[in-house]
This record gives C-alpha cells, structure tokens and sequence, in this order.
C-alpha cells in the first residue's frame, strides 16, 4: 500500500472523537464506491453509514465487509448526496467523508452545504478531490498537449470530451473558496499523491518507510502539494 497522508489525518481525527464521545466514532462516507475506505474504518473499530449510488459498488462494499468480518459496523444506503437529509441526522456525524465527490455532483455548493449539516459539534468533513494542475503535468508528460492545454485554460478543469468523467478538477484557491463559501474554516490542506504516484514499485519496496515520510513532508508544502494529483482538506464549520 502506498503512504497516504490524508489517512493519518483521518486517524488523528478519529482518534480525538473517540476520546470526545467516549465510544466508537460515526462516519458517514458520501459517494463511498466500493468502499475500501469505509471498510477499512470499520476494521479500526468506527461505525461507518455508506452512501452510494451504485448497486454493484454496493455488492463489492458488502462483499468486502463480510470477508473483513465488519459487515456489522457498516451500513449502506443505496442513494446519492441529494437524500443527505434521509439517511444522516443533522449533527450526528463525527466525520464526514467526500473523496471524490464534488467533481462530479450537479452543484458542489450545495452538496457541501448538506455534507457540513451531518457533522457533529467538534467532528469535521474531509474531502478530497482532483487536482487541476496535476492533471496538466500528467497530461503533458503522456504527450497529449493539446488535452493539458484545454485543462490549463478551463478554471473547471474539464476536457468536455467523450469518455471524460469529471465534471470539474480543482486547485487550492477554489477548494479554498468553495469551503469558505459553505461557511467552513479549513484546518488542513494538503496533497495526496504528491511524491507516492511518481516513483515506481520497486522504490516503495525498497524503501516504504522514507518515502512515507516524505509524502507526508510533501504533502503540505506548496508548490508540491499545489501539484499533487489529488487535494485534500479538512474543515469544520
């Protein structure tokens, strides 16, 4: 596995909930795929809500959790951001969760705004998104000049081509923004993948433990975190 310095926040965060609640942390993870995040919270001892669109993300979720043996700490609701209100009570929630989430919802300012409501006094809402300007470089590397040109000039940071997924990219000021603009202070910002979706295989092998340490270095330092190929954040309101 790759070191990942958006999983030592959540730990650090889950971490202080379960020393303010005094039991096992509640998380609600919004557009969870096939859920090997949730799982893996759940295995740490969290109560974890999924909600997901997709039936067969679902069935993967579920298979996992059975074969983890924490079938019983999750549960999922097969809908999507828009039936929030339905599936979480307001202020409830010690985190919430929204990676890879808001690049593809009809109105980010919106889903944020029913995402901050499910969070408890004192939890937090992470997210993590697509980096514009990574998605540049990356693009650029791979010869396609004209597709990291496109992406340079949108502010959305969409190619609006076939077989294109996201609706939108981000960098740090507009993640920022959309944030303060929900009325959420935000604690941490930082990159994901910033220096572990560079180096190859046999690096991690070699030497898991440094490179660990320097992603999570990396991960807050601009300008290698402005480049890194995800964004996260950390915010409360």
């Amino acid at each position: 596995m790759r070191p990942d310095a958006v999983r030592r926040v959540l730990d650090a965060e889950l971490t202080a909930a379960r020393d303010r609640r005094g039991a096992a942390p509640h998380v609600l993870d919004v557009g969870a795929g096939s859920g090997v995040l949730a799982v893996s919270l759940a295995a740490d001892g969290c109560a974890v809500t999924v909600v997901e669109p997709s039936p067969n993300a679902l069935a993967t979720l579920h298979r996992r959790a059975v074969e983890a043996g924490v079938a019983d700490r999750i549960t999922a609701v097969q809908s999507d951001s828009d039936a929030l209100a339905d599936v979480a009570t307001p202020g409830g929630v010690d985190l919430v969760l929204a990676h890879g989430l808001l690049e593809v919802v009809d109105d980010p300012g919106t889903t944020l705004a029913a995402l901050a409501g499910a969070v408890a006094p004192g939890g937090a809402l992470s997210v993590v998104v697509a980096n514009r300007f990574a998605a540049v470089l990356h693009r650029a590397v791979a010869g396609r000049l004209v597709d990291a040109r496109r992406l340079l000039d949108d502010p959305a940071g969409t190619l609006r081509a076939p077989g294109e997924t996201l609706l939108r990219r981000f960098d740090t000021d507009g993640l920022t923004a959309l944030l303060t603009d929900a009325d959420l202070v935000v604690e941490v910002l930082q990159g994901q993948g910033v220096v572990s979706d560079l180096v190859g295989g046999s690096v991690l092998e070699a030497n898991p433990d440094a490179l660990a340490e320097l992603e999570a270095a990396a991960a807050r330092v601009p300008p290698l975190r402005d480049i890194a190929t995800r964004l996260h954040a950390l915010a409360r309101r």
